[in-house]
C-alpha cells in the first residue's frame, strides 16, 4: 500500500476484521468464540446489516469474572452486556480525524476497536486504533514532531492494552483458585461428616474459612476499584476505637497464616484510642496490608503497632517476609501492577490491594509509606488524622 503524505488516507482501507454476530446471540456462545480464537479482540453486533453494539475481549471477561457473572449473563443475549453506543466512523473518514475522535473518548470508553460503516450505515468491519496510529506515523514520516506524537499514542494504547490483559489474566487465576479450594474443601467436609471424622472436619473448616476470606478480599478490591474510578466511593464517618479494629484484623491475619510458623502480634495502648473516620475503610486498609504480609511471610512474625502523636495516629504493619527490591518500590501503588509475571508468579493476588489502600487513605485524608530490605522484611506505615476532614469532633 502506498501511503499519502497529506493525511488524506481514509479509514475504509485499514479495516482489520469483519467479525460480527447477531445481538440475540447468547453470551456463552460469544465467550466460547473468544476463548477459541486467540487473536480475536472484539466482535460487532449487527442486525439487518446495521451495527447495534460492540463487545471487546477485556470487557466481556471482566464482566463474567465478577461476582456471579456467568450465572447472571451466560444465557442472556450478548446485547445485554455490549457497548450499545460504540464509536462508529464512516469508511471515507480521514485517518487523522478518525484518530482524534478515537482518543477524545472518555477514559473508560477507550478501547482498540472502532466500527466502520458505509453511506447506508451498513456494517463494513472493525478498525484497530493502534493500526491507524501506526499507519499515520508512517504517513507523517516527513514530520519528525508529528511522527513522535503518533508513536507515543501507539505506545500508550499498547501499554493500556497490556495492563488490561494482564489484569484479566490475574483476576481469572485468583478467582478460580479460592473458588476451587472452597468447593473441594466443602466436599471433603461432607465426607468427614458422613464418616464421623470430627478432627478432620475441624482442620478443613479452618482452611475453608481462609479460602473464603481470600475470595472476599479479591472481590471487594475489584468492586472498590470500580467505585473509586467512577468517583462513587462514599466516606461515612463515626467515632470508633481503632485498638479494637487492630485486634480484629490481627485475628483475621492469623486465619490467613494457616499452618505457617508465623506469629502475629499487636502493640497497642491498654485503653481505647478513639478516632473519627470511616471504620469500614480503616479496617479494609489494614486488612489489605496484613493480607500482603501473611502472603509473603513464610516464617517469623507480623506485628501491628499503634502510635498517637498530636492529632495523628500511626499504624505500622511490619513483617519478616521476603521483602521488596528497591527498584520495585515505586510500582507498589500502581493499579494492576504486580512484581511477578502472571504466568510464573508464586504468590496469589490481583495487584489491586495497595492501590485500593492508597485511594482509601486519600479519601480519609491520610497517607502511607513503605520501607523494605529484600530478603529480610517490609514495613508499611499508615498515617491518619484523628478527625477526618469535614467532621465534627465528639471527643
Amino acid at each position: 500500500m502506498v501511503l499519502a503524505q497529506d493525511n488524506s488516507l481514509h479509514v475504509g482501507k485499514l479495516i482489520t476484521s469483519n467479525e460480527c454476530v447477531p445481538p440475540s446471540t447468547a453470551v456463552s456462545h460469544v465467550t466460547d468464540r473468544f476463548f477459541n480464537t486467540a487473536h480475536l479482540d472484539a466482535v460487532a453486533l449487527v442486525e439487518s446489516r446495521e451495527p447495534v453494539g460492540l463487545v471487546t475481549r477485556p470487557k466481556l471477561l471482566f464482566t463474567l469474572f465478577r461476582r456471579y457473572g456467568f450465572e447472571l449473563y451466560g444465557k442472556r443475549p450478548i446485547i445485554t452486556i455490549a457497548d450499545t453506543e460504540p464509536l462508529t466512523i464512516h469508511e471515507d473518514e480521514r485517518l487523522d480525524v478518525a484518530i482524534d475522535k478515537a482518543l477524545e473518548r472518555p477514559a473508560e470508553n477507550i478501547y482498540d476497536d472502532i466500527i466502520v460503516v458505509d453511506d447506508g450505515g451498513h456494517y463494513r468491519g472493525l478498525l484497530s486504533v493502534k493500526q491507524m496510529v501506526v499507519q499515520q506515523s508512517n504517513a507523517l514520516a516527513n514530520s519528525v514532531v508529528q511522527k513522535e506524537m503518533a508513536s507515543e499514542r501507539a505506545k500508550e494504547l499498547e501499554k493500556i492494552t497490556h495492563i488490561k490483559s494482564q489484569f484479566i489474566a490475574n483476576v481469572t487465576h485468583e478467582l478460580r483458585s479460592p473458588v476451587n479450594a472452597i468447593i473441594g474443601l466443602a466436599e471433603l467436609m461432607r465426607i468427614s461428616c458422613e464418616k464421623g471424622y470430627v478432627d478432620q472436619l475441624r482442620d478443613r473448616l479452618s482452611l475453608l474459612m481462609s479460602s473464603a476470606t481470600n475470595l472476599r478480599a479479591i472481590i471487594t478490591n475489584i468492586l472498590d476499584l470500580s467505585k473509586v474510578e467512577a468517583g462513587k466511593m462514599e466516606v461515612i464517618c463515626e467515632c470508633f476505637d481503632v485498638v479494637a479494629i487492630l485486634r480484629e484484623v490481627a485475628e483475621t491475619t492469623r486465619i490467613l497464616i494457616g499452618s505457617k510458623p508465623v506469629d502475629v502480634g499487636v502493640v497497642v495502648h491498654d485503653s481505647p484510642v478513639f478516632i473519627v473516620a470511616d471504620p469500614v475503610k480503616v479496617r479494609q486498609i489494614l486488612t489489605n496490608l496484613t493480607s500482603n504480609a501473611a502472603k509473603f511471610t513464610d516464617k517469623g512474625k507480623i506485628v501491628l503497632a499503634l502510635g498517637v502523636k498530636d492529632g495523628t495516629i500511626k499504624i505500622s504493619v511490619k513483617d519478616t517476609g521476603i521483602g521488596i527490591k528497591e527498584d520495585d518500590l515505586n510500582k507498589l501503588f500502581t493499579a494492576f501492577s504486580q512484581l511477578e509475571d502472571a504466568k510464573t508468579k508464586r504468590y496469589e493476588g490481583t495487584g489491586l490491594g495497595l492501590t485500593i489502600t492508597k485511594s482509601l487513605l486519600d479519601l480519609l485524608g491520610g497517607s502511607i509509606s513503605v520501607s523494605s530490605k529484600f530478603g529480610e522484611g517490609t514495613t508499611f506505615e499508615v498515617y491518619l488524622p484523628r478527625h477526618t476532614r469535614g467532621t465534627e469532633s465528639p471527643l
